[in-house]
């Protein structure tokens, strides 16, 4: 190998190590990104989160279905979200988002031990008409074993997500406590 093949070979090697790190940079931050807020605990099937200080901190619970059924092909993911925002007064408002943009003008059913609860849609996210639906629906989930969330889609498919309510209740009181809220 002469001299100029070993400046090229040395010029491409580093090309070809630069490129893979910032590569791997990339893709670790992405890793990062998608992993959104890291949880401070898990309990059952449900991730707490905290964030920020003071006035401004938001507290969640995360859940994911343990089942899901429906006629689809391709759906995104679905999850369930209970959140405390201290500085705009909410407390337990709950969110489902489906995976895929609901059908307009329907609803979303919860069941949990024998009660109902009807929940409006917006695009993929399914709340509660009032704080005091929120109340109710988090009382219920504290209470039960299971719950059932009932959408129909954009394209009109019906589907049902199957929830875990195991560890529901401490995660809602580790919230409660982390935002100040007395259970």
């Amino acid at each position: 190998m002469n001299q100029s093949d070993k400046i090229i070979f040395n010029f491409l090697y580093l090309i070809l190590v630069f490129g893979v790190c910032v590569l791997a940079l990339g893709w670790s931050s992405n890793l990062v990104l998608a992993s959104g807020i890291k949880a401070e605990k898990i309990i059952g099937g449900w991730s707490v989160h905290v964030m920020g200080k003071k006035k401004q901190k938001i507290c969640y619970i995360h859940g994911k279905p343990k089942k899901s059924s429906g006629n689809y092909t391709i759906r995104g993911d679905s999850y369930l979200q209970v959140v405390h925002r201290i500085k705009n007064k909410v407390r337990n408002e709950v969110s489902i988002t489906a995976g895929y943009t609901f059908k307009k003008g329907t609803e979303v059913t919860v069941k949990i031990s024998g009660q109902t609860f009807k929940l409006f849609t917006d695009g993929e996210t399914a709340w509660s008409k009032t704080a005091s639906d929120d109340a109710s629906l988090v009382a219920a989930m504290r209470a039960g074993t299971k719950m059932i969330v009932t959408g129909r889609s954009s394209r009109g498919t019906l589907t049902k997500d199957h929830y875990s309510l195991a560890g529901f209740t401490a995660a809602s009181r580790s919230i409660d406590k982390s935002c100040g809220y007395k259970n």
